[in-house]
């Protein structure tokens, strides 16, 4: 393991260290939530000519673009439907989707998607495939659609019906489908998901075509160059002329190199940090992560740190696993917390109900923002296959717009929590000099949507749980050698602690 260098004038993209790949995007554009995107996508994939790609977690096909007030809609406007159409009405589309081979039980927890698919595309050009090809516990998490290898989307959100929502989160929104399993409507989920073209969009396209490469034996071809316009409708660009990384984590297996390109960017990037690290993410488990925020903390005047996660995760295996250990991850940072410079927030409806906070976000200083795939776990570092698109710029004004795009899209997130314009809290922020302080002024109260993490007890269970990182493994090597785990992260962090030492600038 080895840090990015963290100068002001060097980039924290580093091709083969921090990121695999560094293209430029004539168009960037982010969403904040399902609706947004999955309309995005639909009008996007009616552009294709030549191939409509995507990686995913789960693929249900009964997933609906835009349920209607009773949670339903027509058949051709559900997802598997809709890609069936498209291929039969244009036998040149080349439509694949790649989706992680899951154990039963987790199937069973999205109905059964892989065998709801197959039967949708049993006689369809469409080729669907589950994709087994991670060593045995891991899952491949990757979440990608690459249209004409020309436009691509990227981040955390799957194509599963409890997947959809608008930005509002509202109570009893008709919308969100009922779940078959209970009998009730999905809860409010937060997710987030970008957009590229250009020669960004390529790099996603032979991201995909090496793991269809992985799972079947044979690559797809590049599509044709073409000069026709995909960009979908009303959909707002962000910045132009973006500059964009891909960072991966793949693990080492059957002779196939590994790569800990979202871990290296992580800790380059809260290392570099200089005022803000805003982290929103489903899981914070990892001790390495944990390790190089505390650090931070103790300074006397180091960044701000505000993490936004969920009360709980709506799974019972992770609640066993990952949020027991996530209030662990949390103590090490309040302990160093000296300077009272950590804030903890878990969103909430306006009726106090929580939202499942899915979403894969960090923004370092308005200067590095990335959405993807990646936890603040173990898994997601080293033994699960993710994916984030990363897009920097420079704080302060750097000619091309990223740095404001970055700082509008994090006000515009903060502001959708606290449903506030955004400009009421960057004056707010910009009058109090802090994010978390402007929080705290224009969201007091019981009815308050951000209310702070508040810590538990560990029992027995428990503790053993977060001591040994069960079901959160870093790698191979300790996947079912549970023992082997506390050896393996003190030697990871030492190696991180003695890097960053040589890296941190020297005090003044």
């Amino acid at each position: 393991m080895s840090l990015a260098p963290t100068e002001k004038d060097q980039g924290l993209l580093v091709p083969g260290l921090t990121c695999w790949r560094v293209e430029r995007a004539p168009r960037l554009a982010l969403f904040m939530d399902m609706e947004s995107y999955f309309l995005a996508a639909r009008q996007a994939m009616c552009n294709a000519r030549h191939s409509i790609h995507a990686l995913n977690w789960a693929f249900d096909p009964a997933t609906l673009f835009e349920p209607d007030e009773n949670g339903d809609g027509p058949p051709s406007d559900r997802f598997g439907p809709f890609l069936r159409d498209l291929a039969g009405a244009n036998p040149r589309l080349d439509v694949r989707i790649l989706c992680w081979r899951s154990a039963l039980p987790i199937a069973a927890s999205q109905n059964f998607f892989p065998h709801r698919a197959k039967k949708c595309f049993a006689n369809s050009s469409v080729q669907f495939r589950l994709d087994g090809s991670v060593p045995l516990g891991a899952c491949h998490h990757q979440k990608i659609i690459v249209i004409d290898d020309r436009l691509a989307f990227c981040g955390g959100g799957d194509i599963v019906p409890n997947r959809w929502d608008t930005w509002r989160h509202l109570d009893d929104d008709p919308r969100r489908q009922v779940s078959p399993r209970s009998g009730k409507d999905f809860e409010s989920r937060h997710e987030l998901m970008g957009l590229v073209d250009g020669p960004a969009a390529a790099a996603f396209g032979a991201l995909f075509a090496e793991r269809w490469r992985r799972a079947t034996g044979v690559a797809p071809a590049p599509a044709p160059s073409e000069s026709l316009e995909l960009w979908p409708e009303n959909t707002p660009v962000a910045a132009r002329e973006a500059t964009i990384g891909i960072a991966r984590t793949m693990p080492a297996w059957r002779g196939e190199p590994g790569a800990r390109e979202n871990e290296e960017l992580h800790l380059a990037a809260i290392l570099a940090a200089r005022r803000l690290i805003y982290m929103e993410n489903q899981y914070y488990t990892s001790p390495i992560m944990a390790d190089a925020l505390a650090s931070r903390l103790e300074e006397q005047d180091g960044p701000e740190v505000v993490l936004v996660s969920t009360v709980h995760s709506p799974s019972w295996f992770d609640q066993l696993t990952m949020d027991r250990t996530r209030f662990q991850f949390v103590s090490r940072l309040r302990e160093a917390d000296r300077h009272g410079r950590l804030h903890v927030y878990c969103p909430r409806t306006r009726k106090g109900r929580i939202i499942i906070v899915h979403a894969k976000l960090t923004i370092i200083d308005d200067r590095l923002l990335r959405i993807g795939s990646a936890n603040l776990n173990n898994r997601s570092m080293g033994f699960d296959t993710e994916c984030d698109l990363v897009v920097e710029g420079q704080e302060g004004g750097d000619g091309d717009g990223l740095a404001a795009a970055i700082a509008a899209f994090r006000t515009a997130l903060v502001a959708h929590w606290l449903e506030l314009p955004p400009k009421v809290l960057a004056d707010e922020a910009a009058r109090l000099g802090g994010l978390a302080a402007a929080i705290e002024a224009l969201d007091g109260g019981d009815s308050r949507r951000l209310r702070p993490l508040e810590p538990k007890p560990l029992g027995p269970l428990s503790d053993l749980i977060a001591r040994y990182h069960l079901g959160d493994p870093i790698s191979t090597a300790d996947a079912w050698r549970p023992w082997d785990r506390k050896r393996a992260m003190e030697r990871i962090l030492g190696e991180a602690r003695l890097k960053a030492a040589r890296l941190k600038p020297a005090e003044s």
